[in-house]
């Protein structure tokens, strides 16, 4: 069957906020771009700040977005195809969040994601997302997610033209839950991946790999980089992000190294937070 094609070179944002998100990178990101995107792959989404802006400059025909957090692929998946019930169940929210704050949240929280339909675990997301501490997604060991309620003022629970915008860029890409060594053979040569996996912890009491139940430690990231060898020797085009750090050095030794400079936004202090080095890793 032909893939349906994205829609080419339409603006949106990222609806959701995701530690490590990409946003503030863009402009040395895209000094790193190819030249062109026909086939696009990202398998590990996030936010999907980097898939807008490819979208955006590029409108690649084919875009496979991924990643093993099911809760993440379903709301991309109810944006697509579902927006305007999202957006009334959204509504609801915000009434109720204004209503009953802080209640309404920790009762949002807690709500098994069984029983629930697709739009109802999408606007459950979103909800927790734009007003949970940090905007962070973590979950447990049993995969429930955890982090307490933020303190805002006003939080945008409801973005009604971000999420059109967003609805109308997604039509057409496909969408997956699965571990990026099923995403990666995808790609054949010419294809460009863009990879943001996890990062190597900085310290042993930095280590944040929580988005899923089953983290993301050195074995996966030894598996990571031996998949992006296989894409280079494919002639695939890469470009990975990760820390700055001498075992990501020694993993990807041989590609191109360049550093950029982010800001740190996780942290228990906010002495711990400012501008920090990461590696962006190319094979072009």
């Amino acid at each position: 069957m032909t893939p349906k094609t994205a829609s080419p070179r339409v603006a949106a944002e990222p609806f959701l906020k995701w530690a490590g998100g990409k946003s503030q990178l863009l402009t040395q990101l895209a000094r790193l771009y190819p030249s062109e995107v026909d086939r696009y792959f990202e398998p590990f989404v996030g936010s999907g700040a980097v898939f807008f802006d490819i979208q955006r400059r590029f409108g690649p025909r084919y875009v496979m977005l991924s990643d093993t957090n099911s809760e993440l692929i379903n709301c991309y998946e109810v944006v697509r195809d579902s927006v305007e019930e999202l957006i009334q169940l959204l509504i609801r929210h915000k009434e109720r969040h204004h209503a009953r704050h802080p209640s309404h949240y920790y009762e949002v929280r807690d709500l098994s994601t069984v029983p629930l339909s697709p739009v109802e675990r999408a606007a459950r997301l979103i909800y927790l997302n734009k007003t949970c501490y940090n905007g962070l997604y973590r979950v447990n060991a049993q995969g429930q997610f955890n982090v307490p309620i933020g303190r805002y003022k006003n939080p945008a629970i409801v973005d009604e033209g971000g999420l059109r915008a967003a609805s109308r860029v997604l039509r057409g890409v496909r969408l997956a839950v699965q571990d990026f060594a099923r995403c990666l053979p995808r790609l054949h040569a010419g294809d460009f991946a863009y990879i943001d996996p996890p990062y190597f912890p900085l310290s042993r009491t930095s280590n944040f790999t929580a988005y899923t139940e089953r983290g993301f430690g050195l074995a996966e990231q030894e598996r990571l980089a031996s998949s992006v060898r296989d894409l280079d020797a494919k002639g695939c085009l890469v470009m990975l992000s990760n820390s700055d750090t001498a075992p990501v050095r020694k993993l990807y030794s041989g590609l191109r190294m360049h550093r950029v400079t982010a800001r740190r936004a996780i942290n228990s202090t906010g002495t711990g937070r400012g501008a920090i080095t990461e590696l962006v890793i190319t094979n072009f």
